[in-house]
């Protein structure tokens, strides 16, 4: 299963393990199975550490394996054979089962082992999903370090039966006590924070007892990681408050047009935004979702929390997500057939019909990964034409399998209560009302700045960006934007990186020129 320098990797990660691992395996003679057997052999064999013991009537799911200390029936289970972005999630349980510790806050980690409660998680994923392996690896920790806690990690297109009885139609999906828990990208601070119910409370009250700050940068992307940095560099107290460090970048699959970085995936990249702030003496908040502004001499921000921060200057940095369609059945069926990530929830849809909605380059990549999985894909453009680069609309027109359909207003998603059954569109040439039947609606029509809370506060565009001078100045003095969130066109990493550094340099000219009282 594992080609010799994968083994040579993995034995070298190995010598870490400490304390012995014991491996069960719940097979059957299915070739999924035989798969698994194979690569549970190729890691037995490099390391005196870890047994494999095979069962065959536990009545757990086949393929399957439990990652345990010898004698202890709880810990991490996987149901599938976790390869593609989730072999490091095997990697981490191995050595985490074995001992070796975690990097995460000790703070985070006490918190999960004081956690009061029988806990059994289920973490439906797909290979391709870039976002799932967060997710099954900070369930997975939880696991390794509250006996109370089990965590099984089952990958959707080896049980596909599950899936539609459970009508998953996005991962990463978890189940918490066989009740949904949540979906979609979730960090261990953020689960952990849902099951600790007084966590909130007890934040909120630490987070608004820190004395004000010099520069307080709200939102943790590209922009706020930048501005943190360059802020933090001129020897000024510094703070974060972010509602998920790394921001949209935590969602973008591949980026291989950052400078100097020749390729690399969205998560691995916001974790070195991270890492890097961190650097620095920068007070680092995050889960903490920004919800007024209140100018003034001394510059307040109330989070949704209860908790609010003082800062002397304020850089606003809060990014985008992404834009819906906003036709009936759109809200009623996310995550029950209408999608926002195509490399994530693309194999759930494996052999079926679906629609992407948006004609330009996130679309028509969209259409083309698609269409190497499912059954068929119908495009459909606002527009009289597609606006994707000529090269990907050359290979979009090459695929048999895929339907293009210009000149169209989406009008509704259709479902039967549990899930997308078809997508209604009208003709802007001739007002016709068509029905395609599908199964799965992909949206990627762009995005709508996170600006909400600042309206009434700071100018905003006709749409909802923060007006910003070439200092990144916005009309609130003191206050500065960065990013995808302001007026800045063409939205880009590298550019809000380097409007965060603007901005965090025109904040510190304003702090020098202004006198403000502590």
């Amino acid at each position: 299963m594992l080609d010799a320098t994968l083994k040579t990797q993995l034995k070298a990660y190995l010598e870490r393990v400490t304390k012995p691992i014991e491996i069960v395996a719940s097979l059957d003679d299915s070739a999924a199975s035989g798969e698994l057997r194979g690569l549970l052999d190729d890691i037995v064999v490099l390391t005196d550490k870890i047994t494999l013991v095979t069962r065959t009537d536990d009545g757990e799911r086949k393929p399957s394996f439990l990652i345990a200390n010898p004698g202890v029936d709880t810990g991490v289970r996987f149901a599938g054979i976790p390869l593609g972005h989730e072999f490091t999630s095997l990697v981490l349980a191995l050595l985490q089962v074995g001992g070796h510790p975690s990097k995460e806050a000790q703070d985070t980690l006490e918190q999960v082992r004081n956690l009061d409660g029988d806990f059994h998680f289920e973490t439906y994923f797909s290979l391709s999903c870039h976002n799932c392996p967060d997710v099954v690896q900070a369930l997975n920790l939880m696991a390794v370090l509250n006996p109370r806690i089990r965590h099984t990690a089952i990958d959707g297109g080896l049980f596909p039966t599950e899936v539609e009885a459970r009508q998953i139609m996005a991962v990463p999906m978890v189940f918490l006590n066989g009740t949904h828990f949540g979906q979609g990208r979730m960090s261990l601070e953020e689960i952990v924070a849902k099951v600790d119910h007084n966590a909130v409370a007890r934040d909120a009250e630490k987070i608004s007892a820190r004395a004000p700050y010099d520069v307080l940068v709200v939102g943790g992307g590209p922009a706020g990681a930048a501005a943190a940095v360059y802020a933090a560099r001129k020897g000024i107290r510094t703070g974060v408050a972010a509602e998920r460090f790394g921001g949209q970048v935590l969602d973008t699959l591949g980026i291989e047009n950052f400078i100097s970085i020749k390729e690399t995936e969205g998560p691995k990249f916001a974790i070195a935004l991270e890492e890097h702030v961190k650097h620095y003496d920068v007070d680092v908040m995050n889960l903490q979702r920004a919800e007024s502004l209140v100018p003034g001499e001394m510059i307040e921000v109330k989070l949704a929390s209860g908790a609010s921060l003082k800062t002397k200057s304020l850089i606003i940095s809060t990014g985008a997500r992404w834009r819906t369609i906003g036709v009936p059945g759109e809200a009623e069926y996310k995550n029950k057939g209408v999608a926002y990530c195509p490399h994530c929830d693309g194999p759930l849809f494996k052999g079926k019909r679906v629609a992407v909605i948006g004609g330009g380059n996130s679309g028509v990549e969209a259409a083309i990964d698609l269409a190497g999985i499912v059954g068929h894909v119908t495009l459909v453009e606002f527009g009289e034409q597609l606006r994707a680069d000529e090269v990907l609309q050359r290979k979009l027109r090459s695929l048999a399998n895929v339907t293009v359909i210009v000149s169209a207003q989406t009008t509704e998603v259709t479902g039967d209560g549990q899930k997308v059954d078809g997508l209604v569109y009208k003709s802007r040439v001739t007002g016709e009302v068509h029905t395609v039947a599908l199964e799965g609606v992909f949206v990627q029509i762009g995005l709508v700045p996170n600006t909400d809370w600042l309206k009434g506060t700071v100018e905003l565009s006709k749409h909802g960006e923060i007006v910003v001078d070439a200092k990144g100045q916005t009309s609130v003095p003191g206050v500065f934007a960065a990013g995808d969130a302001t007026t800045v066109p063409y939205k880009q990493i590298i550019i809000a990186a380097g409007d965060g550094a603007k901005a965090a340099l025109g904040a510190f000219d304003h702090l020098i020129r202004v006198s403000v009282p502590a």
